[in-house]
């Protein structure tokens, strides 16, 4: 996506599909964005209500107008520079606390509480046979519904090359698993703490339900104020991280993708800029009002890769790396998607099912926001993943069914209402100059060069070689005999 100059992740979309789809499509990457920022908020008060005696509602507000203030201001180069001191912020300040809290009286040794029952159950836990769908189901979404974010597409498409946006996809993985090291321990603590010696209270925080707030419990009960304090920068530091790349991604693919592709191709730059400076403001308002309102962090934090992972994750796949799917096949695969997830129901939401699928069971929970004790339809099976796959094989299916109608004549080709078979050349289906050279500011001639060996392997790995026709011209001509000729 980088070597063909994208600007946003709709551009692919948009490009394939035409303008209407990408607009679909950007309804659920909106939702998840706001879903997001709505559950860092959510856990950033939580935290605060925990360590710091203030109001709750008041310390998400300010948090997020902080953040949005910064983002109206400098935009992407002040969320760049600002994650870089969040980032060192998490990391001092969550590994400040490890080792006080280890060294507590009430705390025993986590490698004996990791098999053995002290003061409370083995931390490590297990995964029940029945449960062991559900698993693979929410790791896979978890796992595939953190790639097509606009968050992390914001920083690959702005690195220099492709080779560095390579690079810092590797790094970054490997950063995350050193980052989650610190929360690790500091769960591993909590499940080995004899809690009556502490100023919490004999009953444990897993059986008083606040197993979600165990890292401000720890940092609040376990460690001296100074270093909880600290503990709360880190929280405070991620939260800002988080909520302002979430916010300015979902603006800035409104303004471009909606408000200037589909509505506004005249629009100049300054007109853009206002737009995504209104939208920050809109968003950020949404994600702070959820965050006010919802009850839960986990919730959120599921249902922001939701509708990612079964809608937008196979139509990426499907853009990138299958020649031929067209734009009946996306909104087949949309429909798909969405009426076999909504199908399953949702608890969080108290959205009943309408599709029961096998191995379903009920169970009594309390509701995290009435308190009341209700009636929930568990979905034993993992229909979140089977949704993702029926939505992908329906995307290739009907476009493949609906190109060889169309090419074949066995219905007339005016009946292509949405020009995604027989007219190609037409203007709702865009090409890769509307999308790419629109603007001074985004021209693949201002880009740093990809190196020629990885314009190779990007050639050979993408099917949609058409997209990448100048680099491929280029390649010949390297090849030519002239070329050989001159080189000696």
């Amino acid at each position: 996506m980088r070597s063909r100059g994208y600007v946003t992740m709709l551009d692919p979309f948009q490009q394939i599909y035409g303008k209407r789809m990408g607009g679909l499509l950007f309804i659920p990457a909106l939702m998840g964005e706001i879903f997001w920022s709505a559950a860092i908020l959510s856990a950033l008060g939580a935290t605060l209500s925990v360590i710091v005696d203030i109001n709750i509602k008041m310390s998400v507000v300010i948090s997020a107008l902080i953040a949005i203030f910064y983002t109206l201001v400098g935009g992407l180069y002040s969320v760049a520079y600002t994650d870089v001191v969040q980032l060192i912020c998490i990391f001092i300040g969550l590994w400040i606390s490890v080792p006080f809290a280890l060294t507590n009286p009430a705390v025993s040794d986590i490698t004996v509480t990791a098999v053995k029952q002290v003061y409370q159950s083995p931390w490590r836990g297990s995964i029940g046979k029945n449960d062991t769908w559900v698993w693979i189901d929410n790791f896979c979404l978890l796992m595939l519904g953190g790639i097509p974010w606009q968050v992390y597409f914001q920083r690959v498409l702005s690195a220099s090359s492709a080779t560095y946006a390579q690079v810092l996809s590797f790094l970054a993985a490997f950063g995350c698993l050193v980052m989650a090291v610190p929360s690790v321990l500091i769960g591993a603590i909590g499940a080995s703490t004899d809690w009556n010696q502490t100023s919490y209270g004999a009953i444990a925080p897993k059986d008083r339900d606040q197993a979600d707030m165990i890292l401000p419990i720890v940092l609040q009960h376990l460690c001296p104020p100074f270093v909880s304090f600290f503990g709360l920068g880190a929280v405070s530091a991620a939260v800002m991280s988080s909520a302002d790349s979430s916010i300015l991604s979902a603006s800035s693919m409104f303004a471009r993708n909606i408000y200037q592709l589909a509505f506004r191709q005249s629009a100049s730059d300054r007109e853009i800029v206002w737009v995504m400076r209104i939208t920050i403001f809109v968003f950020g308002g949404l994600a702070t009002l959820m965050a006010l309102v919802t009850g839960t962090v986990y919730g959120l934090w599921y249902l922001s890769s939701d509708l990612v992972y079964v809608i937008i994750f196979p139509q990426l796949i499907s853009v990138l790396f299958v020649k031929g799917t067209n734009t009946y096949g996306s909104v087949a695969a949309y429909l798909f998607g969405m009426l076999l997830r909504i199908g399953g129901g949702e608890p969080y939401l108290r959205m009943p099912p309408f599709i029961y699928y096998p191995g379903w069971t009920t169970e009594q929970r309390i509701h995290h926001m009435t308190g009341e004790m209700e009636d929930v339809v568990v979905q034993k099976f993992p229909f979140k993943t089977v949704s993702m796959l029926a939505s992908f094989l329906g995307n290739v299916a009907v476009s493949y069914l609906a190109k060889y109608l169309f090419e074949s004549g066995k219905i007339s080709h005016k009946y292509d209402f949405l020009d995604a078979v027989v007219s190609k050349d037409s203007g709702e289906i865009m090409d890769k100059t509307t999308l790419v050279t629109r603007g001074n500011n985004i021209g693949l001639s201002e880009m740093a060069p990809v190196k020629p060996r990885l314009s190779v392997t990007l050639a050979a790995a993408f099917k949609r070689r058409d997209t990448l026709a100048a680099e491929t011209v280029e390649e010949e001509d390297e090849s030519s005999p002239d070329s050989s000729h001159h080189d000696e």
